[in-house]
Formats: structure tokens, sequence, C-alpha cells
């Protein structure tokens, strides 16, 4: 039994205010979840991390199998490319959302994941809908501060 997580991350103004979106499903069964949140000042990579994040964080049962579909380049390269693990090495010197990529790194070894990219807006149903969902959550009046950004935001 695999868990199927499909992830999208939107950002307006890009810096500006984002979201992301995740539909959850299990392989071959009627099983899904939807989740969103909308941030008042990020970027959409950074919305594509969390994404993927927040979905891990989710699955209370350790050791689960996990596929992770999402448009992100970015996301998927840098885990299917091993970049991830040079930026580590490197003390993530230089590299963009260093906080997004170790909690991501932290969170990777309780199970077992694949990163399988998708073209976006290419009629992908789940896509299209996690697409929807970061929209619909970065429209939304409440909005959560992305703390770690906003404060990288005021010294760049």
């Amino acid at each position: 039994m695999r868990i199927l997580i499909y992830t999208d991350g939107a950002a307006t103004g890009n810096p500006g205010k984002g979201g992301f979106g995740i539909v959850m499903k299990i392989e071959n069964h009627t099983y899904e979840k939807e989740f969103s949140e909308g941030f008042r000042y990020t970027t959409n990579n950074r919305m594509e991390l969390m994404a993927v994040i927040v979905a891990l964080q989710k699955i209370t049962k350790p050791k689960q199998q996990v596929v992770i579909y999402s448009d992100s380049k970015y996301v998927v390269d840098a885990i299917n490319k091993k970049w991830i693990l040079n930026w580590q090495k490197k003390g993530f010197n230089k590299v963009k959302n260093p906080d997004l990529w170790q909690q991501l790194l932290s969170i990777l070894p309780k199970h077992s994941v694949e990163f399988v990219w998708i073209k976006g807006h290419n009629g992908h149903i789940y896509n299209e809908r996690a697409d929807v969902l970061a929209v619909q959550a970065y429209k939304q009046e409440q909005l959560r501060i992305d703390s770690f950004y906003e404060k990288y935001a005021e010294n760049n």
C-alpha cells in the first residue's frame, strides 16, 4: 500500500502572497485528503517545498511507501539528482530556503519516499487540484507569516 501525494505551490508577485496545496491518496483505495495553507509574503519555491514537508508530516505511521508527485523541478531534481546532499555537506551555504531543505532532510528518513516530476498545468487531475488549493489558500484573508523568509527578505 503506497501513499500518493500530489503537491503544488503558488505565489503572486513572487515574492508575495503564497500558498500550497496537497492531495493525498492511498493507492487503490478511495481515501483522499486535501490540505492547503496561505502565507502573506513568501515565494513559489518555498511553497513547493512547504507542500512536500507538510504532506510528509501528515503521515503518522512510520516507514510508509510514499510517492510524491510535483511539478517543481526545483524540488524533484534537488532530491533525485542528490543536489540536496551536496548542499548539506556545504552547510547550505548560498542555497536558498535552507530552513526548508533541512526540515525536509529530517523528515525523509521516516519513510521510503520516491519523487516524481509531472508537467504542471497539463490536465493531471490531482496536480490541477493541488494548484487550485494553493491559489485558493493565498487568496484567503487570514494568511500565516513565513517568519524565516520575511526575516531573510528584510536583511537582503
